[in-house]
């Protein structure tokens, strides 16, 4: 274990041992001063300000033993460090990061190998760039505030390891429920669903590169960071959105998607923020709530600079802070993806639909691939398979951000 995560472990082992002995303080004077208040009417100073200080340090502790906790869990499931001597800040523990500190690539890279090639598995939480700062039990681990969501952080996580997940997703729902009277037959409601088999899809590219990237390990981190997983989240992206689910494809969420209709008789909508609180109505008609809006980034930017007309100020915005990006309540994934632009997706991400991770990022590097020996080049692979699963599609709500 890192060694900032055994003091961190070491801190919440000596807390665990304070809160479990203030807890056996705690309640023997809590039952004594009931007693006493029962017998006597009311606590005497004495009692209630020893009550009072053992429950202060006791409701102390556990906050920082649920800080401890937090502290540790984040360190462990999404930090991977590069030790740096203590010297500089820390680098982002991102998949490049984990390739060049595995063993095989460091020994291979010192003597390369004809014919040679390595594969390194990646983590799925090495996808995405986090940076923190040394914790020394005083300080705490701080995210990128400007962290932007992606399509994949707003549905549920899951794994599979077969090559297709089998699913059942719903068609249609009739609510019967209704007051009966005794000895009187009770009405049946209706759920129809469809059997759905949805494949494990491959996500993968190449890069050339010199094979002299090899003596440059800091470069070849920044290689794999900078353009290959880039690349495979873009595609990601395109697939969970708008996959066509026809042969190496997803089945995405938005050609699922229920169209928009307004389900207000009292409200139209005068614009696209209107038509998303009422997109969001929509999905609460469908049983579910709406969990979070997929928008294009030139959209999202177009709504943050709405002014008001009379202070100017931003509406939805501060130009000066670090706000992550909501709308009504709910995050917002930005997307650059062309068939976004004007659209909108609203729905149940974390509830009605799911992602099954078969394969996280998987990182070969090839000394000969095609003309690699006759170029001096390396090919370096990057790839992901992954299933989607969308239970319920009339919790997914879709449509332009204009009135038509």
């Amino acid at each position: 274990m890192d060694p900032t995560k055994d003091q961190a472990a070491e801190q919440l082992k000596q807390v665990n041992a304070q809160v479990k002995e203030l807890t056996e303080k705690a309640l023997p004077l809590a039952e004594n001063a009931l007693k006493e208040a029962k017998e006597a009417g009311a606590l005497s100073a004495e009692t209630k300000a020893s009550v009072d200080k053992v429950f202060t340090d006791l409701n102390v502790m556990r906050d920082t033993q649920n800080a401890l906790q937090t502290q540790l869990g984040e360190a462990e499931q999404l930090f991977a460090r590069i030790g740096n001597g203590g010297n500089q800040a820390p680098a982002f523990a991102r998949a490049g990061d984990l390739v060049i500190k595995d063993s095989a690539i460091i020994d291979f890279s010192k003597s390369v190998t004809a014919g040679k090639r390595l594969a390194i598995d990646v983590p799925r939480n090495a996808l995405t760039s986090f940076a923190v700062n040394p914790v020394d039990g005083s300080t705490r681990i701080i995210t990128n505030p400007n962290q932007r969501l992606t399509v994949r952080d707003l549905l549920a996580p899951g794994d599979t390891e077969s090559n297709a997940v089998a699913y059942l997703r719903e068609t249609g729902f009739t609510n019967n429920a209704a007051t009966v009277a005794e000895n009187t037959t009770k009405p049946y409601s209706e759920i129809e669903f469809e059997e759905v088999l949805s494949g494990v899809k491959t996500i993968a590219h190449l890069l050339k590169a010199a094979k002299q990237t090899l003596d440059d390990l800091p470069q070849l981190r920044s290689f794999i960071n900078g353009r290959l997983l880039n690349g495979l989240k873009r595609v990601e992206d395109t697939q969970l959105l708008f996959g066509s689910g026809v042969g190496n494809n997803l089945h995405g969420i938005y050609p699922q998607a229920t169209a928009f209709a307004n389900p207000s008789t009292k409200t139209t909508p005068s614009n696209g923020i209107d038509i998303i609180r009422l997109a969001m109505l929509q999905v609460s008609l469908a049983d579910l709530s709406a969990t979070g809006h997929v928008l294009h980034e030139i959209d999202w930017t177009d709504i943050e600079l709405i002014k008001d007309s009379n202070t100017g100020g931003y509406l939805f915005s501060n130009p000066f802070g670090t706000l992550e990006a909501r709308l009504w309540g709910l995050p917002v994934a930005q997307t650059n993806q062309a068939g976004m632009l004007g659209n909108f997706l609203t729905g149940s991400f974390a509830d009605a639909a799911q992602i099954f991770d078969r394969e996280d990022a998987n990182v070969v590097v090839s000394t000969e691939n095609a003309d690699d020996f006759e170029k001096n080049m390396i090919s370096i692979r990057a790839e992901e398979r992954l299933a989607l699963a969308v239970y319920r599609p009339q919790a997914f709500v879709k449509g332009p951000l204009v009135i038509e």
